[in-house]
């Protein structure tokens, strides 16, 4: 079982940055990828950016280019830097990991509100 604990959402103006934190209960970036996804209202959860177990990245086309996906693997921690914000990144910022390989695992946090308004 692994926990993830996301913080750092909150109420940014248009053109601000804001940092989320994803803290894992254990050592996985080395397994499992990483992953932000979010969700708007009246909308389905999408992904923003992965960094794979070999430190691939990928970012979404609305985010690249703003948004920067990273993690520390001594503090079990992700991140996800994100600069430039707009209105349309409002919305609820879920961490993710996942594996593959015969027993496949998908843990989600809870979620963190981040709100882009002036």
């Amino acid at each position: 079982q692994v926990h993830l604990v996301e913080s750092g959402g909150g109420l940014a103006q248009p053109g601000e940055s804001l940092t989320l934190s994803c803290v894992a209960s254990r050592n996985i970036f080395t397994i499992y990828s990483t992953a932000w996804y979010r969700q708007a209202p009246g909308k389905q959860r999408e992904l923003v950016a992965v960094i794979t177990n070999r430190g691939d990245v990928n970012y979404s086309d609305s985010v690249k280019g703003r948004f920067t996906i990273s993690r520390d693997n001594a503090k079990n921690t992700l991140y996800l830097q994100m600069n430039s914000l707009k209105p349309e990144d409002t919305a609820v910022y879920y961490c993710n990991a996942e594996r593959g390989g015969a027993i496949p695992r998908a843990y989600w946090g809870q979620g963190t509100q981040v709100t882009v308004s002036s």
